[in-house]
């Protein structure tokens, strides 16, 4: 284990200058053609541009024109300036050595043709009161470029399209200096996500309650300039205003200390019940086997992409003949869409032929990673992938696709995309590699394509990203950081590593992040497999692989967290409860004789303490004690906390529910909408995202043509900070579209007969 997260980290630090850029202000830069080519011997041209500057540091963009025989690797070197220094690059390995800079290749972007272009970059830093200064001369490979020498890029298009990634640097210095201590967890900086919903004859208005707000914070609500409330609010952050006109727009001021703050952005207007975000499909096509078709809606998550205290959405488009991974045959491409809540769109990637579409395919993180107050999206890319600004990853033209429509062949990358211009800022190798396809369980390319992802506060203070790869057999775990503009690998755990041969088999077709054993630090429950937050194994079941678990406080009588999972081996246990620190399984159902596919966890009942447990498989809801107390709910799947109680409520398909123990009971059903992944039958997303702590729903509409977002009309009296504060739950937001969807749940119980809730330590860029 040592051994190879040493050799992670090399391999990190050489792959890190692929296309590291922080996200502040990234745009591509344009590749240009060769200077004309005037006394050419010369062999080489360089455009050598200082982009932006700031106190001590500055942006350097580096354009090289061969203008001799072609190379298949370069090397190019300059004397810097007094007092200039390379702190970070990209497209690039860059080192100095005394005032010697040299700049050399990557293996994908080493050859340029006779005539050709190649880019790269890097920030610098300069001592003292100095500034940075232009080279007075190059040499490529040894060869003096005087072809020519200049501070602005040519201008003339290329001919040929780019096959690597081209990036320019932040337009300000990196502002991702690691928190003080005692300072808590990094979160987004929001703002109060005030809606307005219809409620009767009057509006709910309803706002954030942040985790940076003082514990005495109260608020006063505005209707245009007139305040409807006649004394600041101090309870729940919500506020019915009856009688008032459905389309009535609000603000909310805090009040700190009897002094009011500044307004709220203005509220989002949820007149009919909901809030529809205009979104506009991808055109559609032909496989290669002549199959047409379209693109309907899927999974989304959120973030705040540019920066403005607004949440935005990350929306996942699926081909009509996405794939299973146990099918074969063509598919489209998968797209991803940047969109803010009025439906502008920021961008849009198309991830290309070499990433097939399906459920197990694409696993994509949206998150704040390095602290500049704006989210990157984070997912696997393969050549032919398209960035937001039209720039392609690696080779344009190549197609690995086999005659069964599957990718077993080919490169696989990593990549950071900007959040606001969906550029790709940096590419990696993807780890954990595909190597040979029948180690992972088969050899047609079913097992050794199932993907997961999450997102993780490994150091207990800022967010890591986690992507895996296999669970039947072989279950390999990255976990990498972007800081800085640049990808680090931080740990890889490997099932085939020494020690590690028991935790084969062990995952799921999801996995969840938390602080398991209550060091301060999360780790990843995988299944029946947990791993520590250093990529150490923490435990393990031996339960074997299945479809859904659920971790947070469900017993809040029993110290720290707790699982519960369903399993899918017919020799196997149907499902068990288990101490989330040790792996202990507290109580369990013996085994079905079935594939147990579908299990939740939650507060649903309030005749009963803590968390109830069901599943598919096994008749009866199950208390924290493992004893069967009378119904299960009719469905098994998603959850919503939707009325003013902190009962959760049942969400499944378009249908929102309250349990009973004779009957469910129906809260909403939703109009001209559509649920995804099949018999799944999940929401694009669903969790706190707007008002105070209850959850709201998106659905796309039947037609594709939007994002309609559900939220409660039901006031409640219950303070508690927003749970996008609370970065169990957070995460779980950002993991919700990992394979097999499954409801976020916060870090502490939210249920029946609940102490205060408690108010989280965090801390905004």
């Amino acid at each position: 284990m040592t051994t190879r997260r040493k050799r992670a980290r090399r391999r990190a630090w050489a792959a890190s200058a692929v296309g590291a850029l922080i996200a502040a202000g990234t745009t591509w830069a344009v590749q240009a053609a060769p200077a004309a080519a005037a006394p050419a011997a010369a062999g080489c041209s360089v455009a050598y541009t200082i982009t932006n500057s700031w106190q001590g540091g500055f942006g350097a963009d580096v354009e090289i024109t061969n203008l001799g025989d072609a190379v298949s690797s370069w090397s190019l070197k300059w004397t810097f300036g007094s007092g200039q220094t390379v702190t970070s690059a990209w497209n690039a390995d860059v080192t100095l050595n005394s005032s010697q800079v040299t700049a050399t290749s990557l293996t994908y972007n080493g050859a340029i043709p006779t005539g050709g272009s190649t880019s790269f970059g890097f920030n610098g830093a300069v001592s003292g009161s100095g500034t940075a200064t232009v080279p007075a001369s190059f040499t490529l490979n040894g060869v003096a470029c005087t072809g020519a020498t200049t501070t602005t890029p040519p201008t003339t298009p290329v001919t040929t399209p780019p096959t690597t990634p081209v990036t320019t640097p932040p337009t300000t210095p990196p502002t991702t200096t690691p928190p003080q201590a005692g300072q808590g967890r990094q979160v987004e900086k929001l703002d109060r996500g005030v809606i307005s919903v219809r409620s009767g004859s009057g509006n709910l208005v309803s706002w954030r309650w942040l985790g940076t707000d003082p514990d005495n914070v109260a608020f006063n609500v505005y209707r245009g300039g007139t305040k409807v409330n006649s004394s600041p609010l101090t309870g729940a952050t919500d506020y019915l205003d009856s009688g008032a006109a459905a389309d009535a727009s609000y603000t909310v001021r805090a009040v700190v200390n009897g002094t009011e703050q500044a307004a709220s952005p203005a509220s989002l207007s949820f007149a009919n019940g909901y809030h529809d975000v205009p979104i506009t499909p991808p055109a559609g096509g032909t496989t290669p086997d002549g199959v047409a078709y379209t693109y309907e809606a899927n999974d989304a998550s959120i973030g705040d992409l540019n920066g403005d205290g607004r949440l935005d959405l990350v929306l996942k488009w699926y081909p009509t003949n996405s794939k299973d991974n146990s099918q074969s045959g063509y598919t489209g491409d998968t797209i991803l869409d940047g969109i803010t809540l009025d439906g502008t769109r920021l961008w849009r990637i198309d991830l290309g032929r070499n990433i097939r579409s399906g459920a197990h395919y694409t696993q994509f993180q949206v998150y704040d990673y390095d602290g500049d107050g704006k989210a990157e999206v984070v997912t696997k890319t393969a050549d032919g992938t398209t960035d937001g600004t039209g720039k392609v990853i690696g080779s344009s033209s190549a197609d690995y696709r086999n005659s069964s429509g599957y990718v077993l062949s080919g490169p696989e990358y990593l990549s950071v995309f900007n959040g606001q211009t969906g550029a790709a800022m940096q590419t990696v190798d993807y780890d954990p590699p595909r190597g040979t396809v029948s180690s992972w369980g088969d050899s047609y390319g079913n097992r050794v394509d199932r993907f997961l992802a999450g997102t993780a506060y490994l150091d207990g203070q800022r967010p890591s990203i986690i992507m895996a790869r296999g669970y039947y057999t072989r279950t390999v775990i990255a976990a990498w950081d972007w800081r800085n503009g640049r990808l680090t690998e931080r740990w890889r755990f490997d099932s085939n590593d020494s020690g590690n041969s028991a935790y084969a088999g062990q995952g799921d077709h999801q996995l969840a992040t938390a602080d398991l054993d209550g060091d301060g630090k999360d780790e990843i429950e995988y299944g029946a497999m947990a791993v520590d937050d250093n990529g150490a194994r923490l435990w393990n079941t031996g339960q074997g692989h299945g479809d859904a678990l659920h971790v947070g406080d469900l017993d809040p009588a029993h110290p720290g967290q707790e699982v519960f999972k369903v399993d899918e081996d017919t020799s196997k246990l149907a499902a068990w409860f288990a101490d989330a620190k040790t792996g202990k399984i507290l109580w369990s159902n013996p085994s079905c004789g079935c594939d147990n596919g579908r299990g939740v966890s939650d507060d649903v009942y309030a005749g009963s303490p803590g968390a109830e447990s069901w599943s598919s498989g096994v008749s009866g809801l199950y208390s924290v004690g493992g004893q069967n107390i009378g119904r299960k709910p009719g469905s098994a799947n998603f959850l919503a906390w939707w009325d003013g109680d902190p009962v959760r409520e049942l969400l499944d398909g378009t249908h929102i529910d309250k349990y009973g123990t004779s009957s469910d009971a129906r809260l909403l059903t939703a109009s001209g909408v559509h649920s995804n992944n099949g018999t799944k039958a999940t929401p694009t997303l669903s969790g706190d995202l707007f008002g105070d702590w209850r959850e709201e729903v998106i659905w796309p509409t039947s037609d594709n043509r939007a994002l309609r977002i559900y939220a409660t009309p039901d006031p409640t009296d219950l303070r508690i900070t927003t749970l996008l504060h609370d970065t169990q739950y957070r995460t779980a937001i950002a993991w919700q579209n990992t394979a097999y969807n499954q409801p976020p749940h916060p870090s502490f119980f939210l249920g029946d007969g609940m102490p205060t809730a408690p108010r989280p330590t965090v801390y905004t860029p």
